[in-house]
């Protein structure tokens, strides 16, 4: 068995930036657990869909996405036993931690809705939550010239689960500038009572969607999809009677949940059926286990899943993590930050910064219109996000 100082879980957003950080900070032995030999920034995804990245410009090897110093494991988890504090491997192998950050990110249930699954595999459905399926997607909403194309955004937990709006609104600026768009019915589902849940972020949407005269169905969810007839069951998220619509294109969004081996480990909270770790939401400290932490979209938190909410998140968890290991206690509070950046044409975004509470939280307290819909915004969002996730965000220094 080896031993590690500090081991992590994950080696995506959540795992490589906090891991950065650790050792930027003096945690000499640091080793991150992570299987793939791919990295994929997935907000990128959005805009590969929508025709506006290349799906290369999306994924980097593993091996460059590192942060200098950290270790890497090449393997997956199988198992972690809090108890021993131990990891074990699918490849057989164990590995003993002091402090262990558990951060494997959260997985797409296709089996949930009934028959999405076989569905996913026709060639009318796709979605841009997968990469391989980004790029039919793209090719679907591209080629699309008449007839109907339903969007659908999950039910919560999900991860950044209002990018499930992004590639329709640029399909839509896309068919309005080719002249097809009168041709087309738009049908967005949403399970929330609004499009978004915050009054000037629903003022912002609600005027786009009116604009590309999108039809969008609140508080609905998706029942079952038949790939076969090219029909999706929609309902009330209270429950009654289901409508039927029947689609040319169909962009799905399905439910998630943590990863099926962490659901069955000691770390969540007993009957938590979404398996999430269970953390306190502001020191991100496991509240059983002393020694394990958690991060990201396999953290049972308040705050709405994004890669926004990891940056203020890995900051929070490695100051106290650091805390520990010099014997005082965990001081620094996560205040439930997230961010979503809503590309609501080919060239303007919406950005929503806010809280656990759905309040509005700006980076730039003065700058009070910030969350209007910007062209400053999608040059943040389309060209410098991207240089400061791969050069910054993952080597622990944004």
């Amino acid at each position: 068995m080896i031993h590690h100082r500090v081991v992590v879980v994950g080696g995506g957003n959540a795992g490589l930036s906090v891991a950065g950080r650790l050792h930027r900070k003096g945690v000499d032995d640091v080793v991150v657990i992570e299987p793939r030999e791919e990295h994929r920034f997935q907000p990128l995804f959005s805009h590969v869909a929508g025709g506006r990245a290349r799906l290369s410009m999306t994924v980097r090897p593993q091996a460059e996405a590192m942060p200098s110093g950290v270790g890497w494991i090449r393997d997956a988890v199988d198992d972690i036993d809090p108890e021993r504090a131990t990891v074990t491997l699918a490849s057989g192998r164990s590995v003993a931690y002091d402090h262990l950050v558990v951060c494997p990110g959260i997985q797409l249930d296709w089996d949930r809705i009934p028959g999405l699954a076989a569905a996913i595999r026709t060639p009318e459905v796709a979605s841009h939550y997968e990469y391989e399926l980004v790029s039919k997607a793209s090719r679907l909403l591209r080629e699309l010239r008449r007839g109907t194309v339903v969007f659908t955004q999950p039910p919560g937990p999900a991860k950044c689960a209002g990018a499930a709006q992004k590639p329709m609104y640029l399909a839509c600026d896309y068919w309005r500038a080719t002249g097809v768009l009168g041709d087309i019915r738009v049908v967005m589902i949403v399970p929330d009572p609004t499009v978004f849940g915050i009054p000037e972020i629903d003022r912002e949407l609600e005027r786009k969607i009116a604009e590309y005269g999108i039809e969008l169905r609140c508080e609905t969810e998706v029942r079952s999809v038949d790939g076969e007839h090219r029909t999706v069951e929609i309902g009330s998220t209270r429950g009654g009677p289901a409508e039927t619509l029947r689609y040319d294109v169909l962009n799905v969004v399905p439910p998630q949940s943590a990863p099926d081996w962490l659901k069955s480990t000691s770390l969540p909270a007993p009957g938590d059926a979404g398996g999430f770790v269970e953390v306190d939401p502001e020191t991100l400290r496991h509240v059983r286990f002393p020694n394990v932490w958690s991060l990201g979209d396999a953290a049972a938190t308040r705050n709405s899943k994004s890669g926004g909410a990891l940056r203020k998140q890995t900051k929070v968890l490695a100051e106290n993590l650091l805390a520990v290991l010099h014997g005082r206690e965990p001081a620094t509070r996560y205040n439930g930050y997230s961010v979503c950046p809503f590309t609501v044409s080919r060239s303007t975004v919406v950005f929503a910064e806010f809280d656990d509470r759905y309040r509005l939280k700006p980076t730039i307290p003065f700058w009070k219109t910030l969350s209007r819909e910007r062209r400053l915004s999608w040059v943040f969002d389309r060209h410098i996000l991207p240089w400061v996730y791969w050069h910054m965000i993952l080597k622990g220094r944004a």
